[in-house]
């Protein structure tokens, strides 16, 4: 079991910025429901949150409050291209310190939030447009 404290400093945020880092990727895919789209991905660890118990490692993640640092990327273009590098960059981590399952746990609530957040708000008459799929299968894959 991977907690915390098995990470240093900057490990962790990588490791704990990534599902915001996915959400935030899918709200600035398409333009309109920024509101909305906020809210589910807040909702998103709250939901999780009440799954407590079932993995350390998600349980720490999400036992704070969801945090995203906006002024580290200075357009939607840097943060698509390095959120999606960080994104990468956490599971390569997760792979070298957590175990298998925690690891899969990891990819899941990711692309569930991101999931959640793309289906927040409909645009251009779809549940998910196909700029915000686009981004969701860009994610799917720098998961693994």
């Amino acid at each position: 079991m991977s907690l915390k404290s098995d990470f240093d400093g900057a490990e962790w945020d990588l490791v704990a910025e990534g599902p915001v880092t996915a959400g935030m990727i899918v709200l600035t895919a398409d333009s309109g429901g920024t509101f909305r789209e906020t809210l589910a991905l807040a909702r998103a660890y709250t939901d999780a949150r009440k799954e407590h118990g079932q993995s350390e490692l998600l349980d720490e993640i999400v036992s704070a409050k969801p945090e995203f640092d906006r002024h580290r990327y200075k357009t939607k273009e840097e943060l698509h291209d390095q959120g999606l590098q960080r994104i990468a960059d956490a599971v390569a981590l997760l792979g070298q310190k957590a175990t298998a399952d925690e690891v899969g746990d990891y990819k899941e609530f990711v692309i569930n939030l991101a999931s959640t957040v793309a289906s927040a708000h409909k645009e251009h008459g779809q549940q998910i447009s196909p700029a915000e799929q686009t981004v969701l299968d860009e994610v799917r894959a720098r998961l693994g």
